[in-house]
């Protein structure tokens, strides 16, 4: 097991999130959703304890499958899910659902998955107006949403609670009322989205950062750069990344269903200055995962609106 998958970070509860965790996001086909238990399961045989799920990505129930099925206590693990943008006006009756689906007592951070809300239909979580765009529940806003998440800690449903998505501009608005700080913010980040400003405001704040799409997929991985750094290190474009993020103090969790790739992915190792500034050059305010529209909107709303730009 590599010792990477044992290294914390502390959050600003106390607690410690392993710095290096799996992502199981599984399409939004229900069957390949189902299958997710058995690459879940090799991943935690693996030594990983560090699993973050989404009520919206369909996977709570297989984490909870595939924990139970590994042995491992509950108190080795650290389980991060979602608040989907559908349940903003139904926080308390979500967390329920989501701790049925996995199974389990409790999370270990509880976020809420976008900054906006999407009009509650029980059989589509992705409604749409006739134009094509995100249906919107525009009746309350993001510091509503926070109260309840609020009040979801004080039950102790989850230990801790957070933010995906969110920038500076959004979190200046909800700390105007927030009696919680976040424990952590995950947003897309990798060498072409360094996100160095909010990452630097963050840490500022005692707010922990966690990267999603942490890689930049094929599109940074075939950087000719990191092609070149990685050879130097005889290892691979995504450990090179992943290691350049874990330099930076983020919590990392990017998603394999390969067993090989699952062991790949935590042989974190340290770079030199020279490599790391190397990397922080590829900078380029590219956003590979969650890409603006034909409206010039992602999942509804403006990137100015959403603080963005």
């Amino acid at each position: 097991m590599s010792e990477w998958l044992t290294k914390t970070l502390t959050l600003n509860t106390g607690a410690k999130v392993p710095i290096v965790g799996l992502g199981v996001f599984a399409s939004r086909d229900p069957i390949e959703q189902a299958k997710a238990t058995t690459w879940i399961l090799t991943a935690l045989q693996a030594g990983y304890r560090h699993i973050d799920t989404a009520w919206i990505y369909g996977t709570e129930k297989p984490v909870g499958d595939a924990i139970k099925a590994s042995g491992i206590s509950r108190e080795e693990l650290f389980v991060t899910t979602k608040l989907p943008w559908n349940h903003t006006k139904r926080v308390q009756w979500s967390i329920d659902q989501s701790l049925k689906n996995a199974g389990l007592d409790y999370f270990d951070l509880y976020l809420i998955h976008w900054p906006h809300s999407v009009a509650y239909d029980e059989n589509n979580s992705r409604p749409l107006n006739p134009n094509g765009q995100i249906k919107l529940d525009e009746t309350g806003n993001f510091n509503d949403t926070w109260a309840e998440m609020e009040k979801v800690l004080a039950s102790g449903k989850v230990k801790a609670i957070g933010l995906s998505n969110f920038s500076i501009k959004t979190m200046e608005e909800l700390f105007k009322t927030a009696q919680v700080i976040p424990a952590m913010l995950q947003v897309e980040m990798h060498p072409y989205l360094a996100q160095n400003e909010l990452l630097a405001y963050c840490k500022d704040k005692g707010i922990a950062v966690t990267a999603y799409a942490p890689t930049g997929y094929a599109t940074v991985r075939e950087d000719p750069t990191v092609a070149e750094i990685a050879s130097h290190y005889g290892a691979t474009p995504t450990q090179v990344i992943l290691s350049w993020h874990v330099g930076r103090g983020v919590v990392v969790v990017p998603k394999s269903a390969d067993p090989g790739r699952q062991k790949e992915n935590c042989q974190i190792f340290n770079l030199s200055e020279a490599d790391v500034q190397i990397i922080n050059g590829l900078d380029r305010n590219q956003r590979v995962c969650n890409k603006p529209d034909e409206f010039g909107n992602v999942a509804g709303w403006s990137m100015a609106k959403l603080g963005w730009m």
